[in-house]
């Protein structure tokens, strides 16, 4: 994940909450209970809080606190990682002004047959810029497009859903085949990548997708994950950013409608500049 957004923000930091409640793996453990330690640090732009004084203006951390013991009382878990998960999605999604938050469940006198001052989880988690490419051109493309509208902006844990004006264009690649529809959505997720990729693909198997056939052929719906924040991946089942979208109309033309001064994280140059240049290269009838 990148998460190099946090070195331009600020802090707010909340140092062993003492919240007694019933986590463990053991069944005494959810019966009696114990003392459990939290520290978080959520990280935020503090700026306008700092120039008007003004509460409403940052987050509080007497509602964080707040927050983070009635998770930690909302449900018994077995694992800490299962409590930090929870704690660290409720917080993001609670306080909308914080990006990331860094966070640590302490168990003191764990259960290990042996003198430990504590053992804990730490994670880190925050909400992640996305960019995803959509297209259809078999049966009813209005009605794929719109689906994939209201699986997409549906996903949990996703926020600021936009998207652009809907383009039709010639098909690329493979072109025995009917126009398509294409447009793309931009949003934030808590998701991580491949998390993303197998919700994508369980929306494109809603629209009786058929991965196997054509390559580039045609297709009821075409998810595509084109960018995850500045992410460079090449694992074989999800590359990121897409490796074509620099040579593609139908994604760069849409993307420049909701990020035309984002940079590609490969190539450096700026969306808009790589459309420039596409378009002045292609044949005019393909413009």
């Amino acid at each position: 994940m990148n998460t190099s957004r946090i070195d331009e923000l600020d802090r707010i930091h909340v140092e062993n909450l003492e919240v007694f409640c019933n986590h463990g793996v053991y069944r005494e453990e959810n019966i009696l209970g114990q003392k459990f330690l939290v520290s978080c640090s959520l990280y935020l732009n503090t700026r306008k809080a700092g120039l008007s004084d003004e509460i409403s203006d940052s987050v509080s951390y007497g509602n964080v606190c707040r927050c983070i013991a009635a998770g930690m009382k909302e449900q018994n878990d077995k694992l800490l990682e299962r409590v930090a998960e929870r704690l660290a999605s409720t917080i993001l999604l609670t306080f909308p002004s914080v990006c990331f938050v860094e966070l640590e469940v302490k168990k003191p006198w764990a259960p290990v047959m042996m003198h430990i001052d504590h053992a804990s989880v730490k994670i880190r988690r925050g909400w992640h810029q996305v960019y995803v490419g959509v297209g259809s051109n078999l049966g009813d493309r209005e009605k794929y497009m719109d689906y994939a509208k209201e699986q997409v902006s549906g996903l949990p844990d996703i926020r600021n859903f936009r998207m652009a004006e809907q383009i039709e264009t010639a098909p690329y690649g493979y072109e025995d085949q009917g126009d398509f529809l294409n447009n793309v959505f931009a949003f934030e997720t808590l998701a991580w990548p491949e998390e993303l990729l197998e919700s994508l693909q369980k929306i494109e198997q809603g629209a009786k997708r058929k991965r196997k056939g054509i390559h580039w052929g045609p297709r009821t719906l075409d998810l595509d994950v084109l960018l995850y924040d500045d992410l460079v991946s090449e694992k074989p089942e999800l590359i990121i950013p897409h490796p074509d979208m620099e040579n593609r109309l139908f994604v760069l033309e849409p993307l420049c409608q909701l990020n035309p001064y984002g940079v590609h994280p490969v190539s450096r140059r700026r969306f808009i500049d790589i459309l420039k240049e596409l378009k002045a290269v292609l044949p005019e009838e393909k413009n």
